[in-house]
């Protein structure tokens, strides 16, 4: 018997043992082509080592929190949207050419290894990297048609998988198209809340409510617990991935500024600079050749601007959102005990 006690390393567990032997047995199929496919079903299993499960536990508790028991069909629906997750990672880190990723390299930058004595080697370990994401969406799409729910309600949580693959889509389209141009906290938070936000928390809600036969009132309040909870949790990634630790995060933290991402740290910085800070900054955002001096010197003048601690309260706001709308649900109480603890883990992690 399943205990009602929400224990997060048991779920991550049982979640872990769906992927790994499922991704396991479709690399195995996709080298069993050619000897020479290995590396490339090497990445794909490397895409879906790692990971807190967040978007497969609020799918969960959204089918937990709607009056369902525990299932392990379930547990392999709320899995599939991890695969959703590798593959935006890997895109992700490709659009962006970050170099690492849970402390080692990304895709497309391991791949080079297999493609090293070809012309254009670089280029092409892009393209093999482009495939990886490419088949992990596809590979989530399969887990989930196969998870063992009946097909009644698979059915009637299908269409929220076109929204959440155009509105993720979207994000990455808006973050290239906002990408060096002038800071604008608003269109930050727009892209966050497409690329990130969305898809890490309301939509794996709604799936899991939707797959359960939630009403119309429940699936709302999922929406509006998840969307300030996913802005939370990427504008917590932002400040990490900039003032944290890379022994920890596991990224290069010189990324954004290198990159000049429309990230809202960056847009409340430029917005409260002045002109002599504005020009500091034009002279450092989206340099390719910038080193760490460079990365201090943005970091310090964030701290003298005092914008990490306005991204603080930004988070504190939205958390503190997210749990009132909770608290106002009609759930069964290990709901609101899992949701509140997974609010936590999304939005206070700090490095």
């Amino acid at each position: 018997m399943v205990s009602e006690r929400w224990e997060s390393a048991v779920f991550k567990s049982r979640v872990d043992t769906v992927l790994d032997e499922f991704v396991a047995q479709e690399a195995d199929q996709l080298a069993a082509i050619d000897s020479v496919l290995r590396p490339v079903a090497e990445q794909v299993e490397a895409a879906v080592a790692d990971g807190k499960r967040l978007r497969a536990a609020f799918c969960y508790w959204g089918w937990r929190a709607a009056g369902q028991p525990d299932s392990d069909a379930l547990v392999r629906a709320a899995a599939s949207l991890e695969l959703v997750h590798a593959a935006a990672i890997v895109h992700d880190d490709l659009i962006d050419d970050s170099p690492l990723r849970h402390g080692r390299p990304t895709a497309h930058v391991a791949l080079r290894a297999a493609v090293r004595r070809r012309p254009r080697a670089v280029s092409a370990a892009r393209s093999l990297a482009m495939l990886v994401g490419d088949l992990l969406m596809s590979l989530a799409g399969q887990l989930f048609a196969t998870c063992g729910l009946p097909a009644a309600y698979l059915a009637r949580a299908r269409p929220l998988w076109s929204v959440m693959a155009r509105e993720l889509i979207a994000g990455e389209c808006l973050e290239i198209l906002r990408t060096a141009a002038d800071p604008d906290t608003a269109a930050s938070l727009k892209v966050i809340r497409y690329k990130t936000a969305k898809y890490t928390v309301e939509q794996p809600l709604l799936i899991g409510g939707t797959l359960a036969g939630a009403a119309g009132r429940l699936r709302e309040g999922y929406s509006a617990y998840g969307l300030p909870l996913g802005e939370a949790f990427q504008l917590r990634d932002d400040l990490l991935g900039l003032f944290g630790d890379p022994e920890h995060t596991g990224k290069a933290n010189i990324d954004d500024v290198r990159g000049h991402r429309p990230t809202p740290l960056l847009a409340e910085t430029w917005r409260i600079a002045g002109e002599e800070e504005r020009e500091q900054l034009r002279g450092l955002l989206g340099r390719r050749d910038l080193d760490t001096g460079g990365l201090e010197r943005v970091r310090e003048l964030m701290r003298r601007l005092k914008t990490p601690d306005l991204i603080e309260g930004m988070i504190a706001t939205r958390v503190e959102l997210a749990l009132r709308t909770l608290h106002d649900l009609d759930v069964p109480a290990p709901a609101v005990a899992a949701l509140t603890a997974l609010a936590h883990s999304a939005a206070v992690r700090r490095f």
